[in-house]
């Protein structure tokens, strides 16, 4: 599909974004409370990085087998996963704090994690959070040809298997940041013009990428190997911790957008959207485990996505709050609210959509 200019319909039955957003702000103004985040996001920012770092600093000072350095670097996946949720993806899109100096901070987490902040606002901010599940726009729902995440996209032989592959592929996901991806990402949307906010320089920008690349390497593995660490310990530790980070937010993402509940529409010929943005991002999005404090804990809040989407300058750690709200409003005006009970549910969903989507489409 070639890319368009896509233009979401103005017609919003009955104005319920219009509704959702007045009970929302005035939810915030009833209880003077900010939309930003607080001491408890503040605590958890704590513990999502001595998840990454205590590990990775016990496996450089102390003696310990091969087997727990092992178990150190799952956990040390773990938090980095965690602080990706938690910490950088609220900074990014401007939530973690109301001063803009710490969002950048805090942003900027994703150096340590092996991504770049203008590549994840564009993609993240711009192509996903705007074109949700629209094949060909939304980057997130694009696996090249190995996996078929839409009804929409090229089928080929070998996603007949998806269903027994896909899992094992997506802890690839973060390292693919840090040794391909950000690259080509840079490369594409600095020729498109792309940005989130002021474009940057092509100078300014690629500096940055190789900058934090360097730095990034120095961390993960200049040092460990200057420490008197093997170069196949140190690859074995780097693959580890990567291929925990990259199953697990692989996974969150998947079951928020590529299960049966969820719609992959497309624009018309003229590139126009049936529905508003709003109507599109609960069709199109879908909750999961929003009962279990360790899923509202550990994913920042990505277990609730129809809220993120909606509101994404709002910090994750109101999303318990303001689903009640949503929830009531999306059926007042007859709406979708996708919502699976349980994360191991919602996984099986997942699953029996990759197998869906792996069969041989019907052309007749």
């Amino acid at each position: 599909m070639t890319k368009q200019t896509i233009s979401f319909s103005r017609k919003d039955p009955a104005k319920f974004f219009k509704t959702l957003n007045k009970r929302v702000n005035d939810y915030f103004k009833e209880n003077e409370i900010k939309r930003t985040g607080n001491w408890t996001l503040y605590s958890k920012a704590i513990v999502m990085f001595a998840l990454l770092i205590v590990p990775a600093v016990l496996i450089l000072t102390v003696d310990m087998s091969g087997w727990l350095q092992a178990l150190c670097m799952v956990i040390v996946g773990i938090g980095m996963a965690g602080v990706g949720m938690n910490v950088m993806h609220d900074a990014n899109h401007g939530s973690f704090s109301s001063k803009k100096w710490v969002n950048k901070l805090m942003g900027s987490s994703i150096y340590i994690l092996a991504g770049n902040d203008y590549n994840w606002k564009v993609q993240h901010n711009v192509l996903h959070h705007t074109y949700t599940n629209i094949q060909g726009h939304d980057e997130d729902i694009d696996a090249g040809r190995i996996i078929r995440f839409s009804k929409h996209s090229q089928w080929l032989k070998i996603h007949q298997y998806q269903k027994y592959y896909a899992f094992f592929l997506y802890g690839l996901l973060t390292a693919n940041w840090a040794i391909t991806t950000d690259f080509i990402q840079t490369y594409k949307y600095l020729k498109r013009k792309l940005a989130y906010g002021k474009l940057p320089s092509p100078a300014t920008q690629w500096t940055k990428l190789i900058i934090g690349k360097i730095v990034y390497y120095a961390i993960w593995v200049a040092l460990p190997l200057a420490l008197g660490f093997a170069w196949w310990q140190v690859l074995i530790g780097f693959l580890i911790m990567h291929y925990t980070a990259g199953i697990i937010l692989s996974v969150i993402f998947q079951l928020a957008h590529v299960v049966p509940t969820t719609d992959m529409p497309l624009p018309d010929e003229e590139g126009n959207m049936k529905n508003t943005w709003a109507i599109h991002q609960l069709f199109t999005t879908c909750n999961f485990s929003p009962k279990s404090w360790l899923a509202e804990f550990y994913t920042g809040g990505l277990n609730r996505q129809v809220e993120h989407h909606l509101f994404a300058n709002i910090s994750h750690v109101h999303y318990s709050k303001i689903a009640q709200i949503v929830k009531e409003t999306a059926n007042e005006f007859s709406l979708p609210y996708n919502e699976y009970h349980t994360f191991w549910g919602a996984v099986a969903e997942h699953y029996n959509q990759l197998k869906v989507l792996g069969q041989k489409p019907n052309l007749a």
